[in-house]
């Protein structure tokens, strides 16, 4: 396929190195076969996460320098809130230090033992901090996300039936409030259409469920609309945005990954009473409401990334790498999520390794693999990061999917990065039959992924 050139020249390089197989197997073996748990230093390509690894602009490092670091009130607060309020137009915000201090600080105020949050399908995180409120999260993405092959273009579509369905069963008091999540990161990376967007607003309206847009990478969704939206072909991404966040009332962002900076986030409201409660949360755990647990010179980088993150030179390229890669990957025989979702390539691991079985973890065994393989890091999205436990009848609940996923870092990685990817792969088809399972020998409750330890069997 035709690879879009990047909209961008190498000014600064990092050295990076492939070790042994021989280290390789002694550093896989250190670290109980936990990608997570391994040195960065003896990663060759890394794709565990697009989430803060991407490289900054030369706009984004002049920013830093400019970094007002006064406790409160500072010049850099002010310039980021001038970009949030230019973007997004939601009434209040704060600065977080990441994605799922927001997530915290919003299950905190609203969340209680008992209720249940609808999403399309919600990430780790999200999970996470809703279950650690004692509540459930719920996911009601249309079926066409759980067949590979489907190349509907808007799989991260929530299914307004089960959506209508769910809250008539669940009730409007056990519901503190719905979200969507765009692009759909357990899903593949697949976008959601605009139509669905208003579609669940006004589900959630009617009955009077205050609606959250999980918009970590929303302007790869947006660029998604533009291209496969009827009638949206004539408009910028920043309108497509703007129409976007109209529909919620509140948003919680990951800047680390569209705002293409190390580390931020946000958390965006329009009800005054929610956002003091949620100013009172944030002094609480993360610092003043101005600064939000990050040093000026973040919230300068985030106000410059957030418009960076919208230049339709950027995301064509960037979704232009994504479908790169998964194309090379088809070629070889390699199924993955059709069609290709915008911030990382999602591998069908239980199709290439059907002989083993969820509950040996057929995705981090390809994870591990791949690592032997080519030195390359990537993160299982399957039963060890989703399977759960029914507390009431002692039954595991398995995912339906079982992926590798291959985030790729912005503006990072270049074009024979992606083909050594490829052939790394395309080498362990060869022997895939070979590959045996794993079980664990330390699994925390929540989030597992990030500290368990395995052992192969």
């Amino acid at each position: 396929m035709h690879y879009p050139p990047e909209p961008f020249r190498i000014k600064v390089i990092e050295p990076i190195r492939l070790i042994s197989p021989e280290k390789r197997e002694a550093k896989l073996i250190d670290a109980g076969y936990n990608l997570f748990l391994m040195k960065a230093e003896d990663i060759f390509i890394d794709l565990l996460t697009d989430s803060g690894t991407g490289a900054m602009s030369q706009e984004q490092w002049a920013a830093i320098m400019r970094g007002d670091e006064s406790y409160a009130g500072a010049r850099s607060f002010h310039r980021l809130k001038c970009a949030v309020e230019d973007i997004f137009g939601f009434k209040y915000f704060v600065p977080t230090h990441q994605g799922r201090a927001a997530e915290n600080i919003l299950s905190a105020c609203l969340v209680k033992p008992g209720q249940y949050v609808p999403s399309n399908m919600h990430f780790d995180t999200t999970d996470a901090n809703i279950r650690a409120r004692g509540g459930h999260p719920a996911n009601l993405v249309i079926d066409e996300a759980f067949d590979p092959a489907n190349p509907h273009p808007f799989k991260g579509n929530m299914d307004i039936n089960k959506l209508q369905a769910f809250i008539e069963k669940i009730g409007v008091a056990n519901i503190p409030f719905g979200m969507v999540t765009v692009t759909n990161n357990a899903g593949g990376g697949q976008p959601v259409s605009m139509s669905n967007l208003k579609a669940i607003a006004d589900v959630y309206h009617e009955y009077g469920i205050p609606f959250f847009i999980d918009a970590a990478r929303y302007a790869e969704n947006c660029y998604f609309i533009k291209q496969r939206e009827s009638g949206y072909e004539c408009k910028c991404v920043k309108e497509i945005a703007h129409e976007m966040f109209s529909l919620a009332d509140g948003m919680t962002m990951s800047a680390k990954k569209d705002a293409i900076v190390n580390i931020g986030g946000l958390l965006c409201v329009n009800d005054e009473r929610l956002f003091q409660d949620i100013k009172n949360e944030l002094i609480l755990r993360e610092g003043f409401p101005t600064y939000g647990g990050l040093a000026g010179r973040d919230l300068d980088a985030m106000a410059v990334g957030l418009y960076e993150g919208l230049d339709e030179s950027y995301l064509a390229y960037r979704l232009g790498q994504t479908a790169y890669l998964a194309c090379r990957l088809n070629e070889a025989g390699i199924p993955t999520i059709q069609p290709a979702g915008g911030h990382g390539v999602y591998i069908n691991a239980g199709a290439i390794l059907p002989h083993i079985p969820n509950y040996e973890f057929p995705a981090q065994a390809l994870a591990v693999e791949l690592y032997r393989e080519g030195g390359i890091r990537g993160v299982e999205i399957g039963s060890v990061m989703f399977a759960c436990l029914d507390p009431e009848t002692g039954i595991w609940h398995y995912p339906k999917l079982e992926l590798l996923r291959l985030a790729i870092p912005r503006r990072t990685y270049t074009q024979s990065h992606m083909d050594y990817v490829a052939d790394s792969l395309a080498e362990i088809k060869c022997h895939a039959e070979s590959i045996r399972g794993y079980k664990f020998t330390y699994a925390p409750e929540l989030l597992r992924h990030f500290t368990a330890r395995f052992e192969p069997l």
